[in-house]
């Protein structure tokens, strides 16, 4: 492996670990709030597949000896915020917020996934299934009213927004 791919994996596997530690956070803080509603067993799906690819990164970041970001610690209590606090807003506004971290995760995939050349077919094949289970959140959230949230278009600005942000700092840091 050249030393630029080797950079390039370990920035992928940076920033997919601190992403994938989010996702679960705020589904958990979803669930906190919302865990006596008729939604939360969706949200549990949710976390229970964002805990698989955590886990996934997690052994790959092993496999690859990438270092985690040091941020580690902010994407664990700002995911849970997060999670909490749009769950606070209502189930419809949870929703919402599932729609702009999916579908801004889901893209990232994509283009993580189309910089892998054959010689990382595996890691490609693992990222191109997790941008469809995003994919599949996202979708999930639409179904539930998350575009009805009050204020729709600005919480997924914002969400949408702070999450680029995140990818990047957490890339580097």
């Amino acid at each position: 492996m050249t030393e630029e791919m080797k950079s390039r994996i370990d920035r992928f596997l940076r920033v997919d670990h601190a992403g994938e530690l989010g996702a679960k956070r705020i589904y958990q803080g979803q669930l906190a709030v919302l865990k006596n509603h008729p939604v939360a067993p969706e949200i549990e799906h949710m976390k229970e597949q964002e805990q698989h690819h955590l886990d996934t990164f997690e052994n790959l970041i092993n496999e690859y000896q990438t270092r985690p970001s040091v941020l580690t610690p902010l994407w664990n209590g700002a995911g849970f915020m997060l999670g909490a606090v749009t769950a606070a807003m209502g189930p419809k506004a949870a929703m919402a917020c599932t729609i702009a971290v999916e579908e801004v995760i889901g893209e990232h995939y994509r283009e993580q996934a189309e910089t892998l050349d054959d010689s990382e077919a595996e890691l490609r094949a693992t990222l191109r299934q997790f941008r469809d289970e995003e994919l599949e959140h996202r979708d999930t959230a639409i179904d539930h009213d998350g575009e009805d949230a009050v204020g729709y278009p600005v919480l997924r600005q914002i969400i949408s927004t702070g999450c680029r942000t995140a990818i990047k700092l957490a890339e580097k840091i």
